[in-house]
């Protein structure tokens, strides 16, 4: 008699961790039980991502502040120092997989990356979703602006872009640095492009305030900082037309 499928079962399923048997037992549980494929599949997403974002680390030198002085026993090398990290790693994509939410792991992943890396990463999250790509539509814009403006603390204009082609699809709260959280909001061509607008409340100003460019794995984003917000367009169309997009948006905001 087969033994119960667990969670524990499907978790070490997702990390490819079990004997042959016992995943051959899952593989057929899951064939009758889509709801639960669906989950162990996004599992599998969610630690490829992590490791998209963080592996790179593993090549870099170890920080001299890390170090013990020179006087000190030398069993601290390379290679320990490599699975220091890989546990490190590890850590981090047990405490996602194991079910905690986006907002809490977004807390510590945000003090890492800059502002054109966080808005590039949540433009690549959402903007192939087909049934919900946003969470409030364009329909119900006034909620949606009322909402947000609450949300971060202050009233929100977002940029009209009829001329330019792209209608506002409508916008989403995401989880910041703070309470308060961070705007998107998301626009679509007759072309079926999207766009991503990402304001952040309270943006660092230590890259200073000027109009910035970056490319985030093959998303191109204008970012910048007006006042306390932090803007940054994502989209990908091309390096020159999102400088005409973000120039647009750029300057209703520079209003």
């Amino acid at each position: 008699m087969n033994t119960p499928i667990s969670e524990d079962d499907l978790h070490a399923h997702a990390d490819g961790q079990l004997a042959p048997e016992r995943q051959t037992q899952v593989e057929a549980w899951l064939a009758v039980h889509p709801e639960q494929r669906a989950q162990v599949d996004a599992w599998r997403e969610q630690a490829a991502a992590l490791h998209r974002q963080f592996d790179a680390v593993l090549d870099e030198p170890v920080p001299a502040r890390l170090l013990p002085p020179p006087a000190a026993d030398h069993w601290f090398d390379a290679r320990k120092a490599a699975a220091v990290a890989w546990l490190m790693l590890g850590g981090v994509t047990g405490f996602f997989l194991r079910g905690e939410t986006v907002q809490e792991l977004q807390q510590p992943l945000a003090a890492m990356s800059s502002l054109p890396r966080q808005a590039a990463i949540a433009h690549a999250v959402f903007v192939p979703e087909v049934r919900h790509p946003v969470e409030v539509g364009a329909d119900q814009e006034a909620h949606l602006v009322a909402w947000l403006s609450k949300r971060l603390g202050s009233e929100l204009k977002p940029p009209q872009l009829e001329a330019a082609g792209y209608k506002l699809m409508g916008g989403r709260l995401l989880p910041g640095d703070s309470k308060k959280g961070v705007a998107q909001f998301m626009y679509e061509n007759a072309a079926r492009d999207r766009l991503t607008l990402y304001v952040q409340p309270d943006a660092p100003t230590a890259d200073g305030t000027g109009f910035r460019y970056a490319r985030e794995d093959g998303i191109d984003v204008f970012y910048w900082v007006d006042g306390r917000f932090g803007y940054a367009l994502s989209g990908s169309t091309g390096r020159d037309d999102m400088l005409r997009l973000a120039t647009l948006v750029y300057r209703q905001h520079d209003k």
